[in-house]
């Protein structure tokens, strides 16, 4: 089992730069890396770096460390004018030039959120033919570039697709092999998916996974949202983590990467370094604990 890094854990870390994380990833130990799109833009923006340059340092021979995934086009269904559905295509089109510049191969996609303030109040239905629809056309545009989307799920009451048996019929219907899921433990929990759908579910259709762990909230609290996330193992932590391994192991979980994935204001009052080094100690030790086999 390799493991990787997610920017969510640090992104918020004093002087955060991406291209710093890069060596420090590789420093510490890990095999991946999850570059979130909010670093990559912000950071570009305020010329910190080019995707120019990031793309140098992975083409570089010396440097071990992958791009795992481009983390993420956010918010991409449920559009209601062709103005905004040509948005996130034209949106996908730069993460796709991107991603051929970084050497990525993943795309991971989020579900848009707050309908009712839309006006809307699609069902489940609704959502899911939509959500379809719309991934059948991203892999029409990925498909040349060898590039696979995987749709994460959000465990909280206001998104689109928050529990995991929705993400994964939609993921079933699209029936493509570019097309998985990603499955982030403290989403599958928050919004208290269906441990017997994920011990059904076809391992090779799980493209990521993101390890955390979590304070014990009540399901689907508008208070429990991302900052509740936790090193997986820290006090307070209520995940099983032995079940999600050995349900990951047991339904043939081919993507062979443990990504380690949190959002805890606490840990951004950390420097970059300081976080990192954090996160690739706890994620080697819940791979020694729960996949040395």
């Amino acid at each position: 089992m390799k493991i990787g890094f997610n920017e969510g854990c640090n992104r918020f870390c004093e002087n955060h730069s991406v291209l710093e994380d890069l060596d420090l990833c590789e420093k510490y130990g890990f095999d991946y890396i999850d570059i979130q799109s909010e670093c990559l833009d912000r950071e570009i923006a305020a010329g910190k770096y080019t995707i120019d340059d990031l793309g140098a340092w992975f083409a570089d021979p010396k440097h071990h460390l992958k791009m795992l995934s481009y983390n993420a086009l956010i918010f991409f269904n449920m559009k209601q004018t062709q103005e905004e559905k040509d948005a996130v295509m034209a949106e996908l089109d730069e993460i796709i030039r991107r991603c051929n510049v970084l050497g990525c191969k993943m795309i991971v996609v989020v579900p848009s959120k707050d309908m009712k303030e839309r006006g809307l109040t699609p069902t489940r239905k609704e959502i899911r033919e939509d959500a379809v629809a719309v991934l059948k056309e991203m892999v029409k545009k990925c498909e040349p570039h060898g590039i696979r989307l995987s749709l994460e799920f959000c465990g909280e009451p206001s998104m689109t697709i928050n529990r995991f048996e929705d993400a994964y019929a939609i993921v079933e219907e699209v029936n493509s092999p570019l097309v998985g899921v990603t499955l982030d433990q403290y989403h599958f929990y928050a919004m208290g998916s269906g441990w017997d759908t994920l011990e059904k579910a076809d391992g090779k259709k799980i493209f990521v996974w993101h390890l955390n762990g979590m304070e014990n909230m009540p399901c689907g609290a508008a208070y429990n949202n991302d900052e509740k996330r936790l090193w997986p193992g820290e006090p307070g932590d209520c995940l099983d983590h032995k079940r999600y391994a050995d349900t990951l192991k047991k339904i043939g979980f081919e993507g062979d990467v443990c990504t380690m994935e949190v959002f805890r204001p606490d840990y951004y009052k950390l420097s970059n370094e300081e976080n990192i080094k954090k996160a690739a100690e706890v994620t080697k030790a819940h791979v020694a604990k729960y996949w040395a086999d």
